[in-house]
Protein backbone atom coordinates (compact mmCIF):
# COMPACT_ATOMS: atom_id res chain seq x y z
CA UNK A 1 0.00 0.00 0.00
CA UNK A 2 1.18 3.01 -1.04
CA UNK A 3 1.80 5.70 2.42
CA UNK A 4 1.49 9.36 2.12
CA UNK A 5 4.91 10.33 1.70
CA UNK A 6 4.81 7.76 -1.48
CA UNK A 7 1.58 9.62 -2.58
CA UNK A 8 3.33 12.93 -2.04
CA UNK A 9 6.77 12.25 -3.99
CA UNK A 10 4.32 10.58 -6.90
CA UNK A 11 2.23 13.85 -7.53
CA UNK A 12 5.13 15.76 -7.63
CA UNK A 13 7.22 13.25 -10.36
CA UNK A 14 4.03 13.78 -11.93
CA UNK A 15 4.35 17.28 -11.90
CA UNK A 16 8.10 17.64 -13.15
CA UNK A 17 7.02 15.50 -15.98
CA UNK A 18 4.66 18.34 -17.18
CA UNK A 19 7.26 21.36 -16.50
CA UNK A 20 9.52 19.86 -19.03
CA UNK A 21 12.24 19.09 -17.64
CA UNK A 22 13.78 16.23 -19.90
CA UNK A 23 17.33 15.31 -17.89
CA UNK A 24 17.86 14.42 -14.25
CA UNK A 25 20.00 17.84 -13.84
CA UNK A 26 16.78 19.61 -15.05
CA UNK A 27 14.78 18.38 -13.04
CA UNK A 28 16.70 19.35 -9.53
CA UNK A 29 17.11 22.72 -10.97
CA UNK A 30 13.04 22.59 -11.88
CA UNK A 31 12.10 24.22 -8.38
CA UNK A 32 9.26 25.37 -9.03
CA UNK A 33 7.42 23.50 -11.90
CA UNK A 34 4.38 25.89 -10.60
CA UNK A 35 6.00 28.89 -12.34
CA UNK A 36 7.59 27.28 -15.59
CA UNK A 37 3.65 25.54 -16.40
CA UNK A 38 2.46 29.23 -15.43
CA UNK A 39 4.93 30.69 -17.88
CA UNK A 40 4.19 28.20 -20.80
CA UNK A 41 0.28 29.26 -20.15
CA UNK A 42 1.26 32.84 -20.68
CA UNK A 43 3.48 32.54 -23.39
CA UNK A 44 0.75 30.27 -25.37
CA UNK A 45 -1.96 33.02 -24.73
CA UNK A 46 -0.05 35.14 -26.66
CA UNK A 47 -0.66 32.96 -29.84
CA UNK A 48 -3.47 31.82 -28.74
CA UNK A 49 -6.57 33.32 -27.13
CA UNK A 50 -8.20 31.32 -24.04
CA UNK A 51 -11.64 29.51 -25.27
CA UNK A 52 -14.57 28.48 -22.21
CA UNK A 53 -14.24 25.56 -22.03
CA UNK A 54 -17.11 22.83 -19.73
CA UNK A 55 -15.86 20.08 -17.97
CA UNK A 56 -18.35 17.63 -15.69
CA UNK A 57 -16.67 16.00 -13.36
CA UNK A 58 -18.96 13.94 -11.26
CA UNK A 59 -16.47 13.19 -8.59
CA UNK A 60 -16.09 15.34 -5.85
CA UNK A 61 -12.25 14.44 -4.90
CA UNK A 62 -11.54 14.76 -9.33
CA UNK A 63 -13.78 18.49 -9.28
CA UNK A 64 -11.35 19.53 -6.32
CA UNK A 65 -8.23 18.09 -7.87
CA UNK A 66 -9.26 19.92 -11.20
CA UNK A 67 -10.15 23.16 -9.50
CA UNK A 68 -7.24 23.65 -7.37
CA UNK A 69 -5.10 22.32 -10.66
CA UNK A 70 -6.72 25.52 -12.54
CA UNK A 71 -6.24 28.21 -9.61
CA UNK A 72 -2.63 26.58 -9.33
CA UNK A 73 -2.08 27.93 -12.56
CA UNK A 74 -3.91 31.73 -12.32
CA UNK A 75 -7.09 30.41 -14.10
CA UNK A 76 -10.35 30.63 -12.51
CA UNK A 77 -12.98 27.97 -12.51
CA UNK A 78 -16.70 29.08 -12.28
CA UNK A 79 -20.05 27.57 -13.48
CA UNK A 80 -23.05 30.13 -14.06
CA UNK A 81 -26.11 29.85 -12.36
CA UNK A 82 -28.29 26.43 -12.97
CA UNK A 83 -25.65 24.67 -13.62
CA UNK A 84 -25.00 21.36 -11.95
CA UNK A 85 -22.79 21.54 -9.03
CA UNK A 86 -20.61 18.67 -11.19
CA UNK A 87 -19.86 21.49 -14.12
CA UNK A 88 -16.17 23.71 -13.66
CA UNK A 89 -16.12 26.12 -16.64
CA UNK A 90 -12.93 27.63 -17.27
CA UNK A 91 -11.39 29.79 -19.89
CA UNK A 92 -7.92 28.50 -21.18
CA UNK A 93 -6.13 28.22 -24.38
CA UNK A 94 -6.88 24.83 -26.06
CA UNK A 95 -3.29 24.26 -26.44
CA UNK A 96 -3.00 24.12 -23.03
CA UNK A 97 -6.00 22.41 -22.18
CA UNK A 98 -4.55 19.40 -24.57
CA UNK A 99 -0.85 19.52 -23.97
CA UNK A 100 -0.40 19.87 -20.38
CA UNK A 101 -4.09 21.04 -18.27
CA UNK A 102 -5.77 17.45 -19.25
CA UNK A 103 -2.73 15.41 -18.96
CA UNK A 104 -1.82 16.38 -16.18
CA UNK A 105 -5.00 16.37 -14.44
CA UNK A 106 -5.77 12.63 -15.47
CA UNK A 107 -2.40 11.51 -14.08
CA UNK A 108 -2.84 12.95 -10.88
CA UNK A 109 -6.21 11.99 -10.45
CA UNK A 110 -5.58 8.33 -11.27
CA UNK A 111 -2.68 8.16 -8.65
CA UNK A 112 -5.02 10.12 -6.00
CA UNK A 113 -7.87 7.53 -6.78
CA UNK A 114 -5.66 4.98 -6.27
CA UNK A 115 -4.33 6.05 -2.90
CA UNK A 116 -7.99 6.80 -2.12
CA UNK A 117 -9.25 3.51 -2.55
CA UNK A 118 -6.12 1.81 -1.20
CA UNK A 119 -6.44 3.45 2.45
CA UNK A 120 -10.68 2.94 2.31
CA UNK A 121 -10.12 -0.53 1.56
CA UNK A 122 -7.34 -0.73 4.57
CA UNK A 123 -9.96 1.44 6.78
CA UNK A 124 -12.94 -0.38 6.04
CA UNK A 125 -11.09 -3.81 6.52
CA UNK A 126 -9.50 -3.17 9.69
CA UNK A 127 -12.35 -1.41 11.41
CA UNK A 128 -15.49 -2.36 9.51
CA UNK A 129 -15.09 -6.08 8.49
CA UNK A 130 -12.01 -7.71 6.79
CA UNK A 131 -14.79 -9.08 4.08
CA UNK A 132 -15.69 -5.69 2.51
CA UNK A 133 -16.15 -7.29 -0.87
CA UNK A 134 -18.98 -6.50 -3.26
CA UNK A 135 -22.34 -8.82 -2.82
CA UNK A 136 -22.87 -11.74 -4.40
CA UNK A 137 -24.38 -12.52 -7.22
CA UNK A 138 -27.47 -14.95 -7.05
CA UNK A 139 -29.43 -16.89 -10.25
CA UNK A 140 -33.47 -15.72 -9.47
CA UNK A 141 -34.74 -12.87 -7.23
CA UNK A 142 -38.13 -14.14 -5.34
CA UNK A 143 -40.88 -12.32 -7.14
CA UNK A 144 -38.95 -11.34 -10.14
CA UNK A 145 -40.22 -12.88 -14.12
CA UNK A 146 -39.12 -16.87 -13.53
CA UNK A 147 -40.57 -19.46 -15.62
Amino acid sequence: MMTEQQLFEKLQLIERLFEGAATPGERNAAANARERIKQRLEEIEKSEPPVEYKFSLHDVWARKLFTSLLRRYGIKPYRYYRQKHTTVMARVPHKFVQETLWPEFSQLNETLHKYLNEITEKIISENVFSDNSEAEVISDAPGLLSE
